[in-house]
C-alpha cells in the first residue's frame, strides 16, 4: 500500500504528487505530510511499516534481468543487511530453499536473523519464519526453509543445494573455499540466485565477481541512507574518517589499491597463502601474541590478539587474528588464556609498553602458571615491521585462510604512518609482529635485537 492510498476521493489529494515512497514522503512540506500519515489506521500504519517498497531506495530493490550474481558493495550502514534481509524475505514467497551465509556463525544469528535490520525485524508478524536456534534453520510460514551457515565452516556447505542464497559480508570470509562450495551448491530452481552484501575490499573474490558476465554490481555510500542514521553518527564517522583512506572504503565502499610505499602488498599475502592450517601438535611452536591498550572503552584503541606457528622447517603460519576491542583489561586477558588454550600454544608474547610488569599480571590472574614472554618496543611500528615484511618477501609466512583487517593494516603500513590521521592504531599489525619476530628469534625481547638479528640474518643470505 502507499500512503496515500485512504481518502483518495479529497480533492485536496490532488495537489500533491502520489506518494508511493519515503522519499515522495520526504518532499512534501510537513503540513501536507502530516495531513497525509493522519488519514492511515493502525492496520494501515502497520501494513506500510513492513512495505519493503515503500521504504527502499530504487538500488535497494533486486533488480530486474537474468542475473546470478547481485553484488552490492557498499559502506557501513548503507542499508545492505536490510536489502540482502528483504529480498529473502520476498523469495521465500516462492522459493522453498532460500539459504544464508554469514562471515561466522554469530554474525549470521546475530546480524542476518536477529539483527535490527535482520530478517525477524523485517518481517511482519504473519510472515515472521520461526527461528530453530540449536538447529541453525528459519522455517517460514509458508513451508519454506532458510539454513544457516558460517563462512568458517566450508566442509558444511558440502552437499547442501540452494535455489537462492544471501551471502553476507563476502570480503571479510576466512575461507574463500567456502564461496566456491556455495556456488556448486547454488543449481536448484528456475533461477538460482545470489544476493551478496559486503564492504569491498581489493581481494581477488571481488574482483573476480566484478567482472562476472553473470553478475550486477550496485554501489552506495553509507551517506544515500543518511535519512535513517543517526545525526551523531554521521558527524562522527565524518569528522574521524572523511577522506582519510579507511574511510574511503568503509563509508565511501571504494576499492582501494595497493599504498605506495607500504611494506606487505596484497599480492605478497595472497601469493604465499595457505587454505587450512595443520593439527596444532605438527607444529614445533605457536605463540599467543597480545599488543594491550592503554586504556579501555570504546574509544580505546584495540587490543591486537594473533595466534601464529612455527613449522619444523621454520616457516611461519599466521593462525588467527582475535583481536578485540572495548574490553576491559580483564575481558581481554580472558581472549588471550582462551586462545592459550584453544591453540595449546606454547607461551604468550606481551608487549609490555602500556603497563610493564602490571600486563604479565593481569595475564596470570586469569591464568596462575601462564608462561608470558614480555617484550618492549624501542623503535618505531615501520621499523620493527621491516624485517617482518622481509620474511614475507622469502616467502617464510604464510596466513592461514583471509585475515581481512589485518592485512588492512599490514598492506597501510608506510614509513610516514601517522595513527592520528590514519584513524587507528596498527595493533594487529603490531601483535603480528611481535608473534613472528618471538618464533623465529625468542631470545631477542626489545624491537633493537629483533632488527639487528634480521639484519645479520639478511646479510647471511
Amino acid at each position: 500500500m502507499t500512503a496515500d492510498s485512504p481518502g483518495a476521493a479529497d480533492p485536496d489529494d490532488a495537489k500533491p504528487a502520489t506518494v508511493r515512497s519515503f522519499r515522495d514522503l520526504l518532499a512534501l512540506s510537513p503540513a501536507e505530510r502530516l495531513r497525509r500519515l493522519a488519514k492511515l489506521t493502525q492496520d494501515q500504519c502497520d501494513q506500510l511499516d513492513h512495505d519493503w517498497r515503500f521504504w527502499a531506495r530504487p538500488d535497494q530493490l533486486a533488480p530486474e534481468g537474468d542475473w546470478v550474481y547481485w553484488l552490492i558493495l557498499a559502506g557501513r550502514g548503507a542499508g545492505k543487511t536490510r536489502t540482502g534481509a528483504e529480498t529473502v524475505r520476498e523469495w521465500a514467497k516462492t522459493y522453498p530453499f532460500v539459504n544464508l551465509i554469514g562471515a561466522t556463525a554469530d554474525d549470521a544469528r546475530d546480524v542476518m536473523v536477529l539483527g535490527e535490520s535482520g530478517l525477524l525485524a523485517c518481517c511482519e508478524k504473519s510472515e515472521r519464519p520461526h527461528y530453530a536456534r540449536s538447529a541453525r534453520r528459519l522455517t517460514w510460514p509458508n513451508g519454506a526453509k532458510s539454513l544457516l551457515f558460517s563462512a568458517e565452516e566450508p566442509d558444511r556447505l558440502r552437499g547442501e543445494q540452494h535455489m537462492k542464497l544471501w551471502c553476507d559480508e563476502l570480503a571479510a570470509w576466512r575461507y574463500p573455499e567456502t564461496f566456491d562450495q556455495a556456488l556448486l551448491g547454488l543449481r536448484l530452481g528456475d533461477r538460482p540466485q545470489a544476493v551478496i552484501t559486503t564492504t569491498p575490499r581489493p581481494i581477488k573474490i571481488i574482483k573476480d565477481l566484478i567482472a562476472d558476465p553473470g553478475a550486477i554490481v550496485t554501489r552506495g555510500t553509507t551517506f544515500d541512507n543518511r535519512d535513517f542514521l543517526a545525526d551523531a553518527f554521521v558527524r562522527r564517522i565524518t569528522a574521524r574518517y572523511g577522506q582519510r583512506r579507511l574511510g574511503r572504503q568503509e563509508i565511501y565502499a571504494e576499492i582501494l589499491e595497493e599504498t605506495p610505499g607500504a611494506l606487505w602488498t596484497r599480492e605478497l599475502i595472497e601469493k604465499h597463502r595457505v587454505a587450512g592450517a595443520a593439527a596444532p601438535g605438527e607444529y614445533a611452536e605457536i605463540v599467543v601474541a597480545v599488543d594491550p591498550p592503554a586504556v579501555s572503552g570504546q574509544r580505546a584503541d584495540e587490543c591486537g590478539i594473533i595466534v601464529a606457528a612455527r613449522a619444523s622447517n621454520g616457516e611461519v603460519y599466521v593462525l588467527a587474528d582475535l583481536t578485540s576491542q572495548g574490553d576491559t583489561p580483564a575481558g581481554w586477558s580472558a581472549r588471550v588464556v582462551a586462545a592459550f588454550r584453544r591453540y595449546s600454544a606454547n607461551r604468550v608474547v606481551a608487549e609490555s609498553n602500556n603497563g610493564g610488569e602490571m600486563v604479565a599480571d593481569v595475564l596470570r590472574q586469569c591464568e596462575a602458571n601462564l608462561p608470558v614472554r614480555l617484550v618492549t618496543a624501542t623503535r618505531g611500528k615501520f621499523l620493527r615491521a621491516e624485517p617482518i615484511a622481509a620474511a614475507y618477501e622469502r616467502g617464510m609466512v604464510h596466513h592461514v585462510g583471509a585475515l581481512a583487517k589485518l592485512e588492512d593494516q599490514l598492506c597501510a603500513l608506510t614509513p610516514d604512518f601517522d595513527a592520528r590521521s590514519a584513524g587507528y592504531s596498527p595493533d594487529r599489525a603490531d601483535a603480528l609482529v611481535w608473534a613472528i619476530a618471538d618464533l623465529i628469534d625468542g631470545d631477542r625481547k626489545s624491537s633493537v635485537g629483533m632488527i639487528e638479528f634480521y639484519r645479520e640474518a639478511a646479510r647471511k643470505r
